[in-house]
């Protein structure tokens, strides 16, 4: 009796099914971009139109193209790779035209003297002057927070999952976590100032460390879920073996835990630090603005990039000296967003040098 073999559906996938060439998304890509254009000026729309249409005829034409072809799985796979590439592109044009527009206004700002030197004496000329006050003060204030946050937060999350599971004080604590995340920055700046008129008796407190306690109190809260998501990532047969093998709880955390977690416990406590290293609000309230680097941290106003960039922004519209304020702003962000890249690549060295080695 002869065997009789049936051919595949176009919704089946068999290894004797179609393919299209390699160059397939190219060729349609590039006809739709054509096709947008043309529909663009036919219809006299702007830009985004003509993408919106070269978009919507390249996804159509390579799912039925490869569904002619290859079958409905194969196109819709394709089709769905096209929509998540796409929203992949669309998220990046406002970061990347965000960058470069900084960049290239910022970056022949940026010269040995502007970073060498602070405004003592040229914030009223309008001329000359440079924001290395600024920068130590971001640095410091920045510093004082994660010094108060970091330690703060990584505790906390390892009684929310080492000891506190299932108790009702860890869900108190949880929630008060929860509602912390929603708090505005200008509410923990108005929490410091309260503070220190309390503890000080001055009429408006200006002090770096008001700053710092601000920064760590929008700190915690994402140091505390992020540590806490890591450590709920360490597999429970770690600790078990730990815990049969006779070492205690406490070194258990400490030499099995935190180590296994470390990169992760990097990578958050730097996404909390790079969060509050562009506020404003709480640092203008109590940091204040000061022409001059201070070092003390308990006397006196210091100086942040934000604020700096703030209330420079007040002194572009000056007739005669507007386009060097101008000027200064966009170098003092650039460096602030250098820092804060500096920071994300220093936890990407640390975590990759303290996690866990997983070779022979």
């Amino acid at each position: 009796m002869a065997l009789q073999t049936q051919a595949p559906t176009s919704g089946s996938m068999s290894i004797t099914a179609g393919q299209l060439p390699r160059t397939a998304t190219p060729m349609v890509a590039v006809f739709a971009a054509a096709i947008g254009v043309v529909a663009g000026l036919l219809l006299g729309s702007g830009i985004a139109m003509m993408v919106f249409i070269a978009w919507l005829v390249f996804t159509l034409g390579l799912f039925v193209w490869s569904r002619t072809v290859e079958g409905s799985r194969k196109a819709k796979d394709r089709t769905i790779n096209a929509v998540v590439w796409s929203a992949f592109v669309l998220a990046m044009i406002p970061l990347v035209s965000l960058v470069v527009t900084v960049v290239v206004k910022g970056g022949p700002v940026l010269s040995p003297g502007f970073l060498s030197r602070d405004m003592t004496g040229f914030a009223a000329l309008g001329q000359g002057g440079g924001i290395y006050h600024a920068i130590m003060g971001t640095i410091m204030v920045t510093a004082l927070a994660a010094i108060i946050a970091v330690p703060i937060g990584i505790f906390t999350a390892i009684y929310l999952v080492e000891y506190g599971a299932g108790k009702p004080l860890a869900k108190v604590i949880t929630f008060l976590v929860d509602v912390m995340t929603g708090i505005p920055s200008i509410v923990a700046g108005l929490f410091a100032v309260s503070l220190f008129i309390a503890v000080s008796d001055e009429p408006l407190p200006r002090l770096g460390i008001g700053g710092g306690i601000a920064l760590s109190l929008l700190m915690l809260p994402t140091v505390i879920r992020s540590v806490e998501e890591m450590l709920k990532l360490v597999p429970n047969d770690l600790r078990e073996a730990s815990y049969a093998l006779g070492v205690p709880k406490w070194r258990t955390i400490v030499k099995v835990v935190l180590p296994t977690s470390v990169a992760g416990i990097v990578t958050g406590v730097t996404l909390a630090i790079a969060r509050v290293a562009g506020e404003t609000a709480p640092l203008l309230l109590i940091c204040g603005t000061f022409p001059s680097a201070n070092w003390n941290p308990f006397n006196g106003a210091v100086q942040t990039l934000p604020v700096y960039i703030y209330t420079s922004l007040s002194q572009t519209s000056h007739a005669k000296y507007g386009d060097i304020w101008t000027d200064r702003v966009w170098g003092a962000a650039l460096v602030l967003i250098i820092i804060v890249m500096a920071l994300n690549l220093i936890a990407r060295i640390i975590g990759n040098v303290f996690a866990p080695k997983t070779g022979r």
